[in-house]
């Protein structure tokens, strides 16, 4: 019979964890179709236009007993068997809805149990394993004592949700070495109990070629796969055949005494400095404060759109895109500047995204484009520079494309880690190998128009006072001790 939900952990194994590069504070799950499930000797099938079919292999746990707000003391007693599972999944169709998995997890065939049940009375479920062998090779191994969370939790967490009833299947996560597998493999998946040797038996799965002609692009999000996603279904770069990557530059920070520099000296006298320096071409035109008041100063993160495409909207504008991954890892004192074309038709933020900057510490927002719900935006207290306001999402002019390249914004050029400073006069971006001594330039030039403002408050002309000739030179050196 087939369960009634699948429910399946998104990331459960230390191993697993540690080959990701992030650590959960609590279980999080994704719902697989009932009708993914098949048995043990089945064929599963690569659709056609994807590359990156991954199994992983995991213990699954059956409901002997409703569950609804079970204390983890009593949450094992709901479960009647263990078996083995594997989560098959195409990471190829994971674009447009990263994190439920809807697709790429839930293909006819995806979710292979069995062959055997075990009591799940009769095992300690601390004492489990997990083992996957590819084409007779062992690929992954690993043990419920390696689990971020027991498995009593697990069950615990899920029934303060929802009532999980009798026959629903739980997956437990994957531990590390999942990769690719490719049509002629031959995976198996076993579970056993360390104590007392009960096993589930191998269960067994082959991969073929899917039929047909492929996605119709007039339905949905089409395959989409790059070097990012190959690495994590293979495992690793290495795995993937891709060259290593260049070790990313640590994100430059401004030190106290910088940031407190910039935090003093107008835009205006920046861009003096820079000016003077042969740079003239520095200020992002065409945007405004939301917050005219606020000062912005920050390293420049940076944000891509490209110019609507319907069909490069539908495979890049959907789930966790180019500008939800922007807000969402954005760094302590990064400023997202954001490239839209000058575009306001649309808005390239709102009030959840300026939230998330918020909560993540960003200095603030820069977009030559529109915000969305912008008296939002303006209460959540972030600095937001933009060309205006707008009602409209996003994909009605823009394609969310990448973020950490060089862009333009505002008729000049942003890479990341650029020193972005904005008033009320606008905003200006220095390279980082200038903006020390830029700042401490502009601040000697705006002391220097201090003392020419008392002169002539005081009633002298500006006529060799501002410039000063040799003379006022000579009287501000004095009255400085130089």
């Amino acid at each position: 019979m087939r369960p009634g939900k699948i429910i399946a952990v998104h990331l459960s194994y230390a191993s697993r964890a540690a080959q990701r590069g992030r650590t959960p504070a609590a279980p999080s799950y994704f719902l697989k179709a009932s009708s993914s499930v098949a048995a043990s000797g089945g064929v599963v099938e690569r659709p056609v236009g994807t590359e990156l079919l991954a199994f992983e292999g995991e213990i699954a746990l059956v409901i002997g007993a409703d569950a609804r707000r079970v204390p983890i003391a009593e949450a094992w007693s709901h479960v009647a068997a263990v078996t083995a599972a594997n989560d098959l999944g195409v990471y190829d169709l994971r674009a447009a809805d990263k994190g439920s998995n809807a697709r790429s997890k839930s293909g006819d065939g995806f979710t292979p149990l069995g062959p055997e049940l075990i009591d799940a009375r009769s095992v300690d479920p601390h004492r489990l394993r997990v083992r996957t062998w590819v084409n007779g090779d062992l690929a992954q191994e690993g043990t419920t004592a390696d689990l971020l969370f027991p498995l009593a939790q697990i069950v615990a967490d899920l029934s303060q949700h929802l009532t999980l009833e009798t026959g629903d299947v739980i997956l437990t996560g994957t531990p590390a070495g999942s990769s690719v597998i490719v049509p002629g493999d031959v995976v198996e998946v076993e579970v056993d109990a360390l104590d007392t040797g009960a096993t589930s038996g191998r269960l067994v799965t082959t991969v073929a070629a899917g039929p047909g002609d492929g996605f119709d692009p007039a339905l949905g999000s089409l395959p989409a796969a790059d070097d990012a996603q190959r690495a994590e279904a293979w495992g690793s770069r290495a795995a993937a055949g891709l060259p290593d990557a260049e070790p990313a530059a640590a994100a430059p920070r401004l030190s106290p005494d910088l940031r407190a520099k910039l935090e003093q000296v107008p835009v205006a006298a920046l861009s003096q400095q820079m000016r003077k320096r042969g740079l003239d071409n520095v200020t992002i035109d065409g945007v405004r404060a939301i917050h005219p008041g606020r000062k912005l100063v920050g390293t420049a993160a940076t944000l891509r759109f490209v110019p609507l495409r319907e069909d490069l909207f539908a495979q890049h504008g959907g789930g966790f895109n180019a500008q939800k991954r922007a807000f969402d890892s954005v760094a302590a004192g990064e400023v997202i500047v954001i490239e839209a074309r000058g575009e306001t038709g649309s808005g390239t933020l709102g009030d959840i995204l300026a939230l998330r900057a918020h909560a993540r510490g960003a200095a603030g927002v820069v977009t030559d484009g529109g915000v969305r719900d912008a008296a939002a935006v303006a209460a959540v207290g972030l600095p937001v520079y933009t060309a205006g306001a707008h009602p409209a999402v996003l994909g009605r002019r823009h394609v969310p494309w990448e973020a950490g390249g060089t862009i333009a914004c505002g008729g000049t050029t942003v890479q990341p880690g650029d020193v972005i400073v904005g008033d009320a006069d606008g905003v200006i971006v220095i390279p980082p190998t200038l903006v020390e001594e830029v700042a401490d330039a502009a601040l000697a030039q705006e002391r220097e128009d201090a003392w020419i403002a008392d002169r002539v408050a005081e009633g002298a002309s500006v006529d060799g006072l501002f410039p000063m000739d040799a003379s006022w030179r000579a009287r501000y050196d004095g009255e400085r001790g130089v």
